[in-house]
């Protein structure tokens, strides 16, 4: 009599989950769409902005690394309020998570072009105390309004569909857009310097603002594009029913919760240090290939070493997922990447010697983060619905913006260690000059030791802190159909048609 219950209990459930997930192909090209939006804007900062602010704008990177500090601190004020706002927006029509697409569509454009706006002549024009605070100003608002569509766009992915499967199909989906995203910018970098000859004979090269502005003005365009069909081509299943009057005090108890839970935890700080990899390297990179190597064609081919083994592995992510569990194959990929890049460091004498080997362990590298950028997004949506089914408490909204606080946070790390490895070696745009040979040294080795301890470190808490192994995800998914059977029963969720 038992066993018939819970078999009935099981396909009631099966039900609810197959009411809210079949997604089609629309579905997923439409979630893609909103990072391949996204990251056409953020890829100018994180591989062009840095060097455009010290070659352009000739900016300080002392003064770079604190503003980009100042601008992360208000974003643990910023963040979690647009999370709440998101939560706390009542449903309508239109949905309550996609909507903000269309809301910032323009407003992101414009903001990532005015970033880019001035020339070295308008900055020496207007003096650095003017052109200092336009940076700042600019740098600040691309940030806010980027966190309105990425908070609400990450948070669509818990109401777009419950079931797993679909979920780690949406990771990867989300991964290749923000991929393609990154690749324009790059071209960018294939023509932004021009070789210059100095009076002792020696050839450096010089980065100029034509091409920055044509290439970031286009990308903007095409981002807002994308954005309206993301708004189109994207459907909410899950909505809450009714809205609870927030209580004073609790965001502050929502995030100690959050922070309690091993899981999304673990998350937030694969995120986190994921990120400042990827965004040191992609930074640093353009001033080891453009000053170290000289050879700006590097820029394009180290990010297909970066993307090309994600293109592979996309194919086969679901089995491996599927047969292994996405903590262990992203641990595994989180170790390949430290030790080729901690292999970068150790024959750097051979590599200076013949700078293409340096692409083939860009290569290897790309290989074990593929995986972890194409899982990223399912790992932080299972800890999320971990936290929901320990606690009963849906805040996707809230949760969402700590993750991207950390991930945040992962920017400050890279801004730190870019503008600390500048510092280091001593980096200024220098017109009568070359580098010397121990500025060169040390360019390089801060260019492979710092992404080797990232990448360490993300591996530790992936085996260590990451509580959702294999096993407990699949329990996690059993839970979860139970949960929503009892919030649509309760009346506290209505689902889409």
């Amino acid at each position: 009599m038992e066993e018939n219950i819970n078999q009935v209990e099981k396909k009631d459930n099966v039900n609810y989950i197959s009411k809210t997930s079949g997604l089609k192909r629309k579905d997923y090209l439409g979630y893609a769409m909103g990072d391949f939006a996204g990251c056409l804007c953020f890829a100018t900062v994180t591989t062009l902005l840095q060097k455009y602010y010290t070659d352009i704008l000739g900016l300080s990177p002392l003064f770079i690394m604190i503003m980009f500090i100042a601008a992360r601190v208000w974003d643990a004020i910023n963040d979690p309020i647009m999370g709440r706002i998101v939560d706390t927006r009542k449903a309508d029509g239109r949905g309550r998570y996609k909507i903000w697409m269309k809301f910032i569509a323009v407003p992101l454009a414009v903001a990532t072009v005015l970033m880019f706006l001035p020339s070295a002549g308008i900055s020496l024009s207007v003096g650095q105390v003017a052109i200092s605070v336009y940076a700042t100003i600019t740098y600040v608002l691309f940030g806010m309004i980027y966190t309105m569509h990425q908070i609400p766009y990450g948070s669509l992915a818990s109401v777009v569909t419950t079931d797993v499967k679909e979920r780690n199909k949406l990771s990867v989906f989300r991964s290749v857009g923000a991929a393609l995203g990154s690749v324009p910018v790059l071209a960018v970098t294939m023509v932004w310097a021009k070789k210059v000859s100095l009076d002792d004979g020696s050839i450096v090269s010089r980065v100029q603002h034509t091409p920055i502005i044509i290439g970031v003005g286009v990308s903007a365009v095409v981002a807002c594009i994308l954005l309206f069909l993301a708004y189109k081509w994207n459907k909410e299943r899950i909505m809450v029913s009714e809205i609870k009057k927030a209580e004073k005090g609790e965001v502050k108890t929502i995030v100690k919760t959050l922070m309690k839970n091993r899981s999304f935890l673990g998350a937030c700080l694969v995120g986190m240090l994921l990120l400042a990899g990827q965004m040191f390297t992609q930074s640093f990179y353009t001033y080891l290939f453009n000053d170290m190597f000289q050879m700006n064609w590097m820029n394009m081919v180290s990010m297909v070493c970066t993307y090309l083994p994600m293109a592979i592995l996309m194919l086969f992510a679901g089995k491996l997922v599927h047969r292994f569990g996405k903590k262990e194959i992203c641990g595994i990929g989180a170790v390949i990447a430290a030790v080729s890049n901690l292999a970068l460091l150790l024959l750097r004498d051979v590599i200076v010697g013949f700078a293409p080997l340096f692409l083939v362990f860009c290569f290897i590298s790309g290989v074990g983060l593929s995986i972890i950028t194409l899982e990223i997004w399912a790992l932080a949506t299972d800890a999320i619905d971990d936290v929901e089914v320990k606690t009963g408490r849906r805040n996707d909204g809230t949760s969402y913006s700590i993750f991207m606080f950390f991930r945040k946070f992962g920017q400050v790390l890279a801004a730190v260690a870019v503008n600390m490895s500048l510092l280091a070696m001593n980096y200024f745009v220098q017109t009568d000059v070359t580098f010397s040979t121990d500025q060169l040294n040390t360019m390089y080795a801060m260019a492979t030791a710092v992404p080797a301890v990232l990448f360490g470190l993300m591996a530790v808490v992936l085996f260590v802190v990451y509580g959702l192994n294999h096993k407990k995800t699949a329990e996690l998914q059993v839970e979860k159909e139970k949960m929503i059977a009892r919030q649509v029963e309760n009346n506290e969720i209505v689902l889409g048609d």
